[in-house]
């Protein structure tokens, strides 16, 4: 990922790792697909993983990074919340290295 520069958002890192749903889109009519496991294996698997270990954390924390996990997992099911959530901490790792700032959780 570099410095976060060579990418315009975060959904473009997503993408590259492979953690968004693939699109099958035509004449305004959006399908989405199930995720597709393109771009980097390694990253993806340790973005992953650190979803996992933010989800042990979630069960007694009220934030809002645990409630979206929580909401996800109530409505689609324990793995596609797991996906969800390692692809938003993709998108987080892009704008702190984009912004040259630090993570400040709400």
């Amino acid at each position: 990922m570099g410095n976060g520069s060579d990418y315009r958002r975060g959904r473009d890192v997503s993408a590259a790792v492979g953690l968004v749903p693939g699109q099958h889109s035509s004449g305004g009519r959006e399908e989405l697909l199930g995720i597709f496991k393109r771009g980097d294996r390694y990253l993806r698997r340790l973005l992953v993983h650190g979803a996992r270990s933010v989800v042990r954390q979630a069960a007694g924390n009220d934030d809002r990074l645990s409630r979206r996990f929580k909401r996800i997992r109530a409505a689609r099911g324990y793995n596609k919340a797991l996906v969800a959530l390692a692809n938003t901490l993709a998108r987080i790792g892009w704008a702190v290295l984009a912004h040259n700032t630090t993570y400040q959780a709400v």
